[in-house]
């Protein structure tokens, strides 16, 4: 019987280390991003998911710095990803008929009272967000999204931003 525990992870080559993130862990994890709100929280979990390094100098462990990763691994960060697949999908959604439940919800206002305190990150917020980083906040995306090849030069730019 296989048992991977914290100490046999650790043994295994940084190749097969790849290899099972990206086909266990990628899969998981971006399974229906194009509808996750991410807070911060999320955001920086996701970056630790190589989990830390062993510093033979110091013989002590320590977490990756996100460079080091960067170096390391040469794939997409994951969050990166899920914001490309979330505009992506925005665009989808926008394009949709005025009909159908998914671009309802987007658009429509929430009926009834909202509960105290700050408002819940939503949807539409995270893809504010995700344009400000690519400097085009200031716009009104739904307009945005009408034209496809501007659209699409943005969401590949959202791919291209630098590792945070």
């Amino acid at each position: 019987m296989l048992s991977f525990g914290a100490e046999s992870f650790v043994l295994l080559s940084k190749n097969l280390k790849i290899k099972i993130y990206r086909a266990i862990i990628l899969p998981v994890v971006l399974y229906g991003c194009e509808t996750l709100s991410l807070t911060l929280r999320e955001e920086r979990r996701l970056r630790r998911i190589f989990g830390p390094r062993r510093d033979e100098v110091m013989r002590e462990w320590r977490k990756l710095h996100n460079e080091e990763l960067n170096d390391l691994y040469c794939l997409p960060s994951i969050v990166q990803v899920i914001k490309s697949g979330r505009m992506r999908w925005a665009g989808h959604v926008v394009r949709m008929a005025e009909r159908r439940g998914v671009y309802r919800h987007l658009v429509g206002k929430p009926k009834g009272r909202s509960p105290l305190g700050r408002p819940r990150c939503r949807w539409d917020d995270n893809i504010k967000m995700d344009l400000q980083e690519v400097v085009c906040g200031c716009m009104d995306w739904i307009k945005l999204v009408q034209d496809r090849d501007r659209w699409r030069a943005l969401v590949n730019a959202v791919m291209s931003l630098p590792f945070p």
